[in-house]
């Protein structure tokens, strides 16, 4: 991009800003057509252009104005009128009268048609001095504030498009970073070219840049986190933030306001009362569900840990609740297994309000510093017209004189949504890697308590991922779902979910009316999966909504 702006300078066209825009950008679309899926790429492109429009349109700047050569026009008509005048005995009528004090031939000062030559000022005084010092001093800082308010202002709709957040702290990074970067680590940079030292100075002044940075992103209200909104919503929003910041009467520019407000107070829909959206998350091999109502939220697992320094908390889960400005109000981790509990201290980090409920022992590192409530059979709550009950494990289970299977400890957990007539609706049970063992205290539980312990449920969390020792036959009945849910890692190393798992769901399909057919969905073939309450044929899975050409098909 640069080096074709600098050969149409060396070449000496002169193209209205516009049309050399437009070039670089389709050369770089060229070049590297997946540059349009980059973030820096729109973020770029969108300063500069608000940069060449809001630019100050002074005349010696934009010969394309007309007002430099008007103004050169009237100083060579002066200059040449003023050499006639000295040569001819001609008078202007109002220098033949005489004024008192005044020669006949001095100029009238009412005579601005001619430019005359500028006397020599006198010397400046020291304030004077330090005004000529001063003032290009603060014209340049004024410049560099105008231009990153500017640009701030124009690509607020971009970041929260993009990221979900607005850096509040952005303005001031940038205007640190301009000078900083300018005019030391990149001289430093390329002069170590010749001298290599000077790489070690570019390379301290990078790192103390970076601690700076850092140091600014952890002062409160740093960043302004607001939901993603939708497209036919952030395409207005991006055109009042221009409308505002191009150089118009500001009658024209206040009507962009009311765009650019709409992003901070819309939200998204919330699931009526008595209701509520459930999403399993495309993690891998891993739970991670998200049960939402009208004003509570609930995630039931964190996902699995992906490496040292990664894990799915930081990479799918934090990054979701961020884009929905979620709040999380309970945390249940099932057991603790790694790719159960893997993310749960990224997410505890971003939101350590979450009330933590698990069948952790005591001591874990999870645990530590927080409060944790056990999770054993006959818990309940409501939030918003909907009961969550705890069904597993009893509360003998902690107390088994041989340390238990993690496994067999694994909450489970019955959402049920009510009408406005208190009548039951849809309902969903998540049941974590419990076995066929579990699987039966279950069934001898509900039938005891069936009104306390029901096992119906309209979606089924899959057990264990799908493996062979879990979902028995006659806990499927007992279940009789008419959604499945695996979540399960592509290719995974377990073989989840067992073919002879399958086999049982397709089994049990096989007694379902032809309308209402048992719905299969894995991680895998769908990604993430939504399944709402109130309209649970409207189910949505992300990589059927979201398919583009180059995403891989899972055979």
């Amino acid at each position: 991009m640069l080096a074709w702006v600098t050969l149409l300078r060396l070449s000496g066209a002169r193209w209205p800003w516009p049309y050399v825009w437009i070039l670089a950008l389709l050369l770089v679309v060229v070049y590297d057509p997946w540059s349009l899926l980059q973030a820096g790429f729109w973020l770029s492109f969108v300063a500069v252009a608000v940069l060449f429009a809001t630019d100050d349109p002074a005349p010696t700047r934009h010969e394309s104005s007309g007002a430099a050569p008007r103004l050169a026009a009237r100083r060579q008509l002066g200059e040449a009128t003023s050499a006639i005048r000295s040569q001819s005995a001609l008078r202007w009528p109002w220098q033949s009268q005489s004024r008192s004090g005044e020669s006949r031939d001095a100029p009238d000062p009412r005579d601005d048609l001619f430019v005359h030559e500028a006397q020599p000022p006198p010397a400046p005084g020291n304030l004077a001095r330090l005004h000529t010092w001063l003032m290009p001093a603060l014209q340049t800082v004024r410049a560099l504030l105008r231009e990153q308010g500017l640009i701030t202002l124009a690509l607020a709709p971009l970041s929260i498009v993009l990221f979900g957040q607005l850096s509040l702290v952005g303005l001031l990074a940038n205007l640190l970073a301009v000078p900083w970067v300018t005019l030391v680590i990149t001289p430093l940079a390329l002069a170590g070219v010749v001298i290599e030292p000077l790489w070690q100075w570019a390379a301290a002044a990078s790192g103390w840049w970076m601690g700076l940075v850092q140091t600014m992103a952890g002062w409160p209200l740093a960043v302004l986190s607001l939901p993603v909104p939708p497209w036919w919503l952030a395409l207005p929003a991006g055109v009042g933030a221009l409308v505002l910041a191009l150089p118009l009467p500001w009658t024209l520019r206040c009507m962009g306001l009311p765009l650019l407000l709409a992003l901070g107070v819309w939200r998204p829909p919330a699931p009526p009362p008595g209701q509520f959206e459930l999403m399993a998350a495309d993690i891998g091999q891993g739970n991670a569900v998200l049960v939402r109502t009208h004003k509570h939220t609930l995630l039931y697992d964190a996902g699995p840990r992906y490496s040292l320094d990664s894990d799915a908390g930081q990479r799918v889960l934090v990054p979701l609740l961020q884009a929905g400005v979620i709040q999380l109000d309970r945390l249940m981790l099932s057991h603790r297994d790694s790719d159960h509990v893997g993310g749960a201290a990224s997410v505890v980090a971003m939101q350590p309000q979450v009330d933590v409920w698990s069948s952790l022992e005591a001591g874990h590192a999870l645990l530590q510093g927080r409060d944790n409530t056990r999770c054993q059979a006959g818990q309940s709550w409501d939030w918003d017209g909907v009961r969550f009950s705890v069904l597993h494990p009893a509360p003998a289970a902690y107390n088994a004189q041989s340390a238990p299977k993690p496994n067999t400890l694994s909450c489970v957990l019955r959402v049920q949504g009510t009408a406005q007539d208190g009548s039951d609706t849809r309902s969903a049970l998540l049941v974590g890697d419990i076995e066929q063992a579990q699987e039966a205290q279950l069934l001898v539980r509900a039938a005891a308590s069936p009104l306390d312990a029901s096992l119906k449920a309209d979606l089924l969390l899959v057990p264990h991922h799908g493996s062979k020792t879990s979902s028995s036959s006659e806990f499927l009945a007992a279940v009789h779902p008419q959604t499945a849910v695996v979540q399960a890692g592509y290719r995974n190393r377990y073989g989840h979910p067992a073919p002879a798992v399958v086999q049982r769901y397709a089994d049990l399909a096989q007694s379902y009316a032809p309308d209402a057919p048992l719905q299969w969905v894995d991680t895998p073939h769908c990604g993430a999966f939504v399944w709402q309450s109130w309209q649970p044929a409207n189910s949505q899975c992300a990589r059927q909504v979201l398919q583009r050409y180059w995403h891989h098909r899972v055979p």
